[in-house]
């Protein structure tokens, strides 16, 4: 047996990820950010895609040069890019990049104090917009502006949480514009959180505070056509919408100790706890009209009990836990373990949409979006199938296991050179993945087009292997040798 352990060792270490030279993979990075800072930025942000030869600039829906998107990936994840570059290797080209980024994000700010979806530059597409800066001005006009905060798909959300990293580095200290973007647009998050603790889809106003604190339950009776009615007021879970705030809120409190941002976390969790649905479906529905009622959104977005938002819900109950040692947001978990584990379907994926109190899995013909109990001719837009939950629903569980300690002891840095060189290692393949990939003028395609997803993914793999590796450090040139 030691013969054959001994035989197969060389196997092994064949088969591990080499561990490139950190040095080269910092070249790398700074080729990336200097394609980008030199041939993509426009006033410092960035589209979401391009075509090769630079003619087109995409942000999702629409092109034109003068466009950048908030809406990751763009600006905001580019920014945040570059932003974790230069803590990994005190370059100061990368936080010239990532301080053009924000600078993009402190021009395009909306007097509301979030962001858009995305915001054009030019003359003609300013005007559009009332926009924070105008209006501080006390020259802007609000007649048919846009002005609605957005926080859809992480769009204010990866705003706020890129600026208050780089607001709290020693650089950013004396930087008046970055300081004041950040905490009005933090103030006016807090503004838009109704009373009993949930989040508007978008807003442009602080929210009202005479809407009353309630449980959810189910409606007597709903629409099954679309009723095309206005929900971006109401609260709303689609799409880890809650979980991205909650993480704004929680590194807010962090970085700038702030009493606020815990207790408007906590008040997060408390609506969650409420929204929780009761038997026989208790998961979380998309979104709630302001009678805690499960109500339709999009016109393939009905009254539900869904199997996506709930898992990003119960994580987010999780989080709270581990932050605060509050027992209360672990309370909801075990029955929304036991709602998943009736709603597996028989191929061992999950619907996105559960029919209120029959629990049957809902979906739309293709084309009418016709409301509809089979699953054969669906839209190809939209997720109405989740593959891969059992994964993350397994993760969770086994995460309830463990204690608070344990929890908090993951989430902590490593604390000696041996634990850094095993981070290292742990993201070497990407890291060679992404060497490999990357074009000799510096940025990486995606479908033939150069992606900015595909240039923050990279990115944020090779600065955290250079940190982990210097870090590391006799460990880690010890093992390269």
């Amino acid at each position: 047996m030691k013969l054959a352990l001994a035989f197969l060792l060389p196997i092994a270490a064949l088969a591990a990820d080499p561990l490139s030279d950190p040095a080269e993979v910092v070249v790398a990075m700074k080729k990336a950010t200097t394609f980008y800072t030199t041939k993509l930025a426009f006033h410092g942000g960035y589209a979401s895609a391009w075509s090769k030869d630079l003619s087109i600039a995409k942000v999702e829906g629409h092109e034109g040069k003068t466009l950048i998107s908030i809406q990751p990936p763009g600006t905001t994840t580019v920014g945040m890019a570059c932003l974790k570059a230069f803590q990994a290797t005190g370059d100061v080209q990368f936080l010239e990049a990532a301080q053009g980024a924000a600078q993009a994000l402190i021009d395009c700010q909306l007097a509301s104090g979030g962001w858009d979806s995305d915001f054009d530059f030019s003359e003609e597409g300013k005007k559009k917009y009332l926009l924070h800066s105008d209006a501080m001005a006390g020259s802007a006009s609000k007649d048919k502006k846009r002005n609605s905060s957005t926080l859809d798909d992480n769009k204010t959300q990866s705003a706020l949480l890129f600026l208050l990293e780089l607001a709290a580095l020693p650089e950013s200290k004396e930087n008046k514009a970055l300081q004041a973007c950040l905490k009005f647009g933090l103030d006016c998050l807090l503004g838009a959180q109704y009373p009993n603790g949930g989040w508007p889809q978008q807003f442009d106003t602080p929210a009202d505070v005479s809407k009353p604190v309630l449980k959810a339950s189910y409606p007597a009776t709903w629409p099954r056509t679309f009723p095309k009615e206005k929900y971006s007021s109401y609260y709303t879970l689609n799409d880890g919408n809650i979980e991205r705030i909650v993480q704004v809120l929680l590194r807010a409190h962090e970085l700038i100790k702030d009493e606020r941002f815990m207790a408007a976390a906590k008040k997060t969790g408390d609506f969650l706890i409420s929204a929780q649905m009761p038997e026989p479906q208790t998961g979380w529905a998309q979104q709630y009209n302001f009678d805690m009622q499960p109500v339709w959104a999009r016109k393939f977005e009905p009254p539900c009990v869904t199997g996506g938002e709930t898992l990003s819900a119960m994580e987010t109950l999780h989080t709270l836990y581990i932050v605060t040692g509050d027992e209360k947001f672990l309370k909801p978990l075990p029955a929304a373990f036991g709602w998943y584990e009736r709603s597996r379907l028989p191929d061992g994926t999950y619907a996105r949409f559960y029919e209120l109190q029959t629990n049957k899995p809902l979906y739309f013909v293709k084309d009418t979006y016709e409301l509809t109990y089979s699953d054969v001719n669906m839209p190809t837009h939209y997720g109405f199938k989740l593959e891969g939950m059992d994964k993350d629903i397994a993760k969770l569980r086994e995460q309830t296991q463990l204690s608070r300690e344990e929890l908090l002891s993951k989430r902590a840095d490593p604390t000696s050179e041996k634990s850094w060189t095993s981070k290292a290692k742990g993201v070497a393949g990407k890291v060679n993945s992404a060497l490999k990939a990357q074009q000799p003028e510096g940025y990486w395609l995606k479908d033939d087009e150069i992606d900015a997803g595909e240039f923050t993914k990279h990115m944020n793999a090779m600065a955290y292997y250079v940190e982990a590796a210097k870090k590391g450090g006799e460990v880690f040139a010890k093992l390269r040798r």
